[in-house]
């Protein structure tokens, strides 16, 4: 078993960069950088060559045997090691146990243009003296390849032929954040579940008084700028001074912007005041931002982070049961349109999610009762022993019992980071995360995000995708019944609220309309909406449908007819 990894070395043959990129990863981390070959300079007393010509390449090995040693017994250092080194086992016993290794790697034609023609890569001090030879590039090939098994025990390789500088240190730090939680010896006792992409890696934290833990698990990412917290006027009255002192207190700067609660503030035009706070506080690109709130402010919060310096490390700290179960998981960002909900977004992922569970127990009751719609989703789409626990267990969760608030975050959290890691782009399982999301997105857009919250709508909407469901022959009415059951029990809505066709109307301009037609005018505003749906492929709706709790199916080809009638029975 590897030990705790605290560094990060940067090996390879002569001409990939190994100087240039190592010190720029130090200085994105603001860690120690080593140069164990200029240690050797420095202990030698002399440049590399003289030795090799006064004392011999074993002398050379020794003396680099000795700095590397020294240079692993310091922690948070990006460690940039001779291409030779990796061939001695008592190097790399001890490099191992150090940190990470990573391997820089280019084809032999690269490494030679690079070494004596190309001034961009030529990171090193002088030509190597095993390469000062009549036909180098053969020289190059042959030694290359008698290290290439050596090389192989790389924790990762990247490979450089086609890369910036700035390209490799950014493959770095993103195959460094993606090992750290896997093989590091971790307080793991509140890491709920992983998620694994093929952008990133990192864990989801959920307890019990996390906040106070926020500052020790960013010092733990390996994240060191100054910290941006975005967060909403409900949530930073509450918790902001004591977040900031948190984060002050485990050594970090921290500016703090605060917006106005509620889905109109997911917009561009907030964006852009963020970007103005952002430009104003000179951040850089290895700063950090925080979404600190709901739903809401992990959208926003994310896509600014995903798009400001073409993309900054970002971290959820969700604080609503929907955002700790749903929106915070993922690195689904984004802001909505006036005729959609999240039309211009992105996927970014987090560092990591931290949810802090006590945060539920001053959330106002309709926002936690909107939130328990995402969690029942879970058990109807992928779990059907979820399900029935959360039949079982109603009564514990809506009255906020630990044990059963935890396990049903943790498992929610679970099942989304498992069909996440699957498909982080929605080009296949992960659509079927949309249950119920159709109509309910349609219900919101309606209404211009004024009269619904997100798990309101979404309750609605997994009734009619239930009935749809049923009405196509798929879903038997006993699962329809259960299902309504359990939205019901936990206080959350099954139909649409007789004001929700005055709703669609709020500058009054429909008054003088019949009842009827203004029913039929609402739902024609909700079909519209729905239509220009993200989920949209070839004009045609996907629908995510029922055939038993725990297994869903895919359809396109509902007939508009059928959609209609069960708008007007929800209605």
């Amino acid at each position: 078993m590897r030990g705790q990894l605290t560094n990060i070395v940067i090996t390879g043959f002569s001409g990939t960069g190994k100087t240039w990129v190592a010190s720029e990863v130090a200085r994105r981390l603001n860690w120690a950088f080593i140069d164990t070959d200029e240690e050797v300079v420095r202990l030698a007393g002399k440049r590399i060559s003289d030795v090799f010509r006064q004392e011999g390449e074993s002398r050379f090995r020794v003396l680099e045997r000795e700095v590397i040693e020294k240079a692993c017994k310091q922690k948070r250092a990006v460690i940039a090691i001779g291409g030779g080194a990796m061939v001695d086992p008592r190097n790399y016993e001890v490099l191992a146990k150090s940190g990470f290794i990573f391997c820089l790697e280019a084809r032999p034609e690269t490494i030679h243009q690079r070494l004596f023609e190309d001034a961009a890569y030529d990171s090193e001090l002088e030509v190597r003296p095993l390469l000062n030879v009549d036909n180098p590039l053969e020289r190059i090939r042959k030694l290359k390849a008698s290290r290439q098994v050596y090389y192989a025990n790389a924790d990762w390789t990247v490979h450089t032929d086609s890369l910036s500088i700035d390209q490799v240190v950014e493959e770095v730090i993103r195959g460094w954040r993606m090992l750290r939680f896997r093989v590091n010896n971790m307080d793991d006792r509140y890491i709920a579940c992983q998620v694994t992409t093929a952008t990133q890696s990192y864990p989801v934290f959920v307890g019990y008084g996390l906040l106070d833990m926020l500052g020790e698990k960013i010092g733990e990412s390996g994240l060191s700028g100054v910290i941006n917290i975005i967060s909403d006027e409900n949530v930073f009255s509450v918790y902001g001074s004591r977040v900031e002192k948190v984060l002050r207190n485990s050594g970090f700067k921290v500016n703090s912007l605060v917006v106005p609660p509620g889905e109109a503030t997911k917009c561009m035009d907030w964006v852009s005041k963020i970007y103005d706070f952002l430009v104003k506080n000179r951040v850089e690109r290895n700063d950090i931002l925080v979404a600190f709130g709901g739903g809401m402010v992990g959208d926003l919060a994310g896509y600014v982070a995903a798009t400001f310096l073409r993309g900054i490390p970002w971290i959820q700290v969700p604080t609503s049961l929907m955002a700790m179960v749903d929106a915070s998981i993922g690195g689904k960002v984004a802001v909505n349109h006036p005729l959609g909900k999240n039309l211009i977004g992105a996927f970014y992922q987090p560092v990591f999610v931290l949810a802090d569970c006590q945060a539920l127990g001053t959330l106002p009751e309709r926002e936690l009762t909107s939130g328990w719609a995402e969690v029942v989703k879970y058990g109807l789409i992928w779990d059907k022993g979820f399900f029935e626990f959360l039949e079982d267990a109603t009564s514990k969760l809506v009255m906020l019992e630990t044990d059963a608030v935890s396990k049903a975050i943790t498992r929610s959290a679970a099942i989304k980071a498992q069909i996440v890691s699957q498909d982080e782009k929605e080009r296949g399982i992960r659509t079927i995360l949309n249950y119920g999301h159709t109509i309910a997105h349609g219900l919101e857009a309606a209404t211009q995000y004024r009269y619904f919250l997100h798990g309101e709508a979404v309750a609605i909407g997994m009734m009619g995708a239930a009935k749809l469901s049923q009405k196509l022959g798929l879903l038997p009415e006993e699962v329809v019944s259960r299902q309504q059951s359990l939205l019901r029990n936990f206080g959350l809505p099954v139909k649409v609220p007789c004001e929700f066709v005055d709703a669609c109307y709020p500058e009054g301009g429909e008054e003088g309309n019949s009842g009827q037609d203004k029913r039929s005018k609402a739902i024609s505003a909700v079909t519209g909406a729905m239509e220009l749906d993200k989920k949209i492929r070839a004009k045609a709706i996907r629908w995510v449908l029922l055939e038993d709790i725990g297994r869903v199916t895919i359809r396109s080809n509902v007939s508009r007819q059928n959609v209609l009638d069960i708008l007007r029975e929800l209605l």
